[in-house]
């Protein structure tokens, strides 16, 4: 071990007769601890909001969606997926339909989003199979609809449960709950209703027509990568959109939050290391003649500020240790039991979603941390550096 990290060691651990710099060395570890621990948490639970609407965003919508200015029709339709259908990464396609319907059941009428879909092929595109708790969309015939949990008891209505609908052009349809779905997002639960392609594109007056047409790749990320590949290959009449562009603004408000939560909390560890430097500060005053004495046997100018860099380190180090350890231990708790439940109707998902991300988030956390330290360690020990030998033994 260097003589100057043992020294630093003998000084953080020996008795004192000056009690208070140790409970101020204590109150920068916790200080610390707190600000990384904080830090941590903050940003799991940023990270897990992230995915978690991630996740449920693409299990509704599909990575790529291809639209046209002037409509698809079904002919046409049969021609994109010759043409997409050879990409390697093209995993799934399905055409759909989607448009406004007025939802009566009594005395209670509620405009819903209704989306047409081909059960046959829905299934490979988005994980509307996974997200039916009742009915089954297989069997989704042409007087059946597919409604969110949400909407089902805001409107009273069970599986097979008969209600009225009215189109966009005025008329008035008989339909049955063919199925309940639970996507764990209030705003598709509530708004979103599914059934047969053909019984929708009936109700909203678009005989052969097709809104779009979704594509699910091999790997989500690979999405505009494949988007230009294959607007190559369909031409300038198709517009087709990636589940980061139709979601743009929302994807760039969550990161941007957790860009200033980030920020924010970092000052609480600029402030615990604020404590650090008065913690050396006053140390390098308790120590004057100890650096005398150091300096007198031999001990360079560059010893002495090792000395006290390495104090303000191990303060420092040991609360961002205890400050890691405590932000994943919460953190794993959270997300193993989820005792903390959230209003869906506001925030859109029922729970508190955490995501511990070793790398960039924990190791950028930790840096960061042990940046401050050190940067807070520099005037203290430079300050015992520089002090004359000759004046620190005079008065002893």
């Amino acid at each position: 071990m260097q003589t100057e990290l043992m020294i630093s060691w003998r000084y953080l651990l020996t008795k004192r007769k000056e009690k208070f710099i140790s409970l101020i060395s204590v109150i920068s570890i916790l200080g610390v601890a707190i600000g990384v621990m904080a830090l941590i948490i903050v940003i799991a639970v940023m990270t897990g909001f992230d995915r978690d609407l991630r996740d449920k965003i693409i299990g509704n919508y599909s990575h790529i969606t291809v639209s046209s200015y002037k409509g698809i029709t079904n002919a046409e339709f049969e021609n994109i997926v010759k043409k997409i259908a050879p990409n390697s990464h093209v995993k799934g396609i399905s055409p759909y339909i989607q448009g406004q319907a007025l939802v009566k059941q009594g005395n209670r009428f509620l405009a819903v989003g209704l989306k047409g879909i081909d059960p046959n092929t829905e299934t490979q595109v988005t994980k509307i199979k996974k997200y039916i708790v009742a009915g089954d969309v297989d069997n989704l015939g042409a007087d059946g609809v597919i409604i969110g949990k949400e909407l089902a008891f805001y409107l009273g209505l069970k599986l097979n449960s008969p209600f009225v609908l009215y189109s966009p052009l005025g008329k008035q349809y008989i339909f049955r709950v063919a199925g309940l779905f639970s996507s764990g997002m209030y705003d598709y639960d509530m708004n979103l209703s599914f059934t047969n392609l053909k019984t929708a594109q009936e109700i909203l007056g678009m005989p052969d027509q097709l809104s779009a047409v979704a594509i699910k790749l091999d790997n989500l990320y690979l999405a505009d990568k494949v988007r230009f590949e294959l607007s190559q290959i369909l031409g300038v009449d198709y517009t087709l959109k990636t589940w980061m562009e139709a979601n743009a603004n929302f994807f760039a408000a969550l990161k941007l939050e957790k860009l200033t939560m980030f920020i924010i909390l970092t000052l609480i560890i600029l402030v615990a290391c604020f404590n650090i430097i008065s913690t050396l500060i006053i140390m390098v005053v308790e120590k004057t003649k100890d650096i005398g004495i150091l300096k007198a046997l031999g001990m360079t100018t560059a010893g002495i500020r090792k000395i006290f860099t390495y104090e303000g380190i191990i303060i420092g180090g040991l609360g961002v240790f205890f400050g890691g350890v405590g932000g994943i231990g919460l953190c794993a708790l959270l997300k193993k039991y989820q005792f903390i439940k959230l209003p869906a109707d506001i925030y859109y998902i029922d729970k508190l979603p955490v995501s511990i991300e070793l790398w960039p988030d924990i190791i950028l956390i930790i840096a960061a941390a042990m940046a401050i330290v050190l940067i807070s360690t520099i005037y203290p020990a430079n300050k015992a550096s520089r002090l004359n030998p000759v004046e620190a033994l005079r008065y002893e």
